[in-house]
């Protein structure tokens, strides 16, 4: 209700403002001492039957939130207080970087959406060990990128460096090869050029740590088919702990918002990538069944978001973009509604109805 009457302010500011504004709130908020404790105990679900376990982790809830939010990992600390049950932070690149020049982030209202060409901006990853060493209450993922000034043929390096430095603080390491606002970046999806990149992940995160945390790799929903299945395959062949469907699109199709290609290049999130992500996630649970755990974000807004997500196939969900407009008690409303649901159709247990619409 608060946050109701709050956005139409925020939304008054321009989108990274307000971001800036709202994380920045949010983070003095859960520093008083005793705020983040109660805020917590109110907020986050305690369901046994939203209780999840993926790639060896256990998560509260099957509802986290995806990386972009929280790009330095400055925060995921008062993130985890308000009822997610993981936090992804980054992309964090080997070198630090700028990114895009502003304007780089616009509201659709009209169709709940987000474009955004932010370009990986963040203060590097050894910038970041020290923050991700921090004590915190869910699982972290942490989601690495490739610096800008690093050319394509030495990604691999590029990645490993960041692995090196941030797999020891991560519960599960991901593997971003598909943002649009890199050039380049996405050329990276296929196989030929990502199994190099994986494997190079793979080896500095079992250098840096007596157990690796599970690996897993971002695509696009902009995939054709064949490449998705492609991706699927490699995943299996190289034992990857998990698919995160889908990153934005750069599609502009059914756009309700007038003029939106006015806002340049960039990746489109939120309501309108609802239908290509599902579609992604399927297929990809299809190719690689029960050996390869999935998650799933682009367009999850509610409830049945989410638990269209886990019948396809997705032991767990993320959000984002359904956070800026549905505000702080999205992750709760979420997560109860899953309970809801799962025992409404006769379910102990959420994860019992992964990929049972398949």
């Amino acid at each position: 209700m608060i946050y109701r009457a709050l956005r139409p302010l925020l939304f008054l500011l321009p989108p990274e403002t307000a971001h800036h504004v709202g994380f920045g709130a949010l983070r003095l908020a859960m520093a008083v001492p005793g705020v983040g404790a109660v805020t917590q105990a109110l907020l986050a679900p305690s369901d046994p039957a939203l209780e999840v376990e993926a790639f060896g982790v256990r998560f509260p809830t099957p509802v986290g939130l995806a990386a972009g939010f929280d790009k330095d990992a400055i925060g995921f600390a008062a993130l985890g207080r308000l009822g997610f049950g993981h936090v992804e932070v980054g992309t964090l690149t080997a070198h630090a970087q700028a990114g895009n020049d502003k304007p780089r982030m616009f509201r659709l209202p009209a169709d709940r959406a987000l474009i955004n060409r932010m370009g990986f901006n963040n203060r590097g990853s050894a910038d970041a060990v020290r923050r991700l060493a921090a004590p915190r209450s869910i699982p972290l993922g942490v989601n690495i990128g490739k610096s800008k000034i690093t050319p394509e043929a030495e990604a691999a390096d590029d990645y490993r460096t960041s692995a090196l430095r941030v797999a020891p603080h991560a519960d599960y390491l991901v593997v971003n090869v598909s943002s649009p606002n890199t050039p380049g970046l996405r050329d990276l999806q296929s196989v030929e050029k990502l199994r190099p990149i994986l494997a190079a992940v793979r080896e500095a995160s079992e250098e840096a740590c007596e157990v690796a945390p599970p690996l897993l790799v971002k695509i696009a929903p902009d995939l054709s088919d064949e490449d998705v299945d492609a991706v699927g395959a490699l995943a299996l062949e190289l034992g990857l702990a998990g698919v995160i469907a889908t990153n934005t699109t750069i599609s502009r199709e059914g756009l309700r918002t007038p003029k939106a290609e006015s806002f340049g290049p960039g990746g489109l999130s939120g309501a309108p990538l609802k239908a290509r992500s599902l579609a992604v996630l399927a297929r990809l649970r299809r190719v690689v069944g029960e050996e390869c755990a999935l998650v799933a974000a682009g367009g999850i807004e509610d409830a049945d978001d989410a638990w269209a997500r886990i019948t396809h196939g997705a032991s767990l969900v993320q959000i984002y973009t359904g956070f800026i407009y549905g505000g702080p008690l999205s992750p709760r409303h979420i997560a109860l509604g899953l309970a809801r649901r799962a025992k409404a159709e006769g379910f102990a247990r959420v994860a019992d109805a992964v990929g049972t619409a398949l």
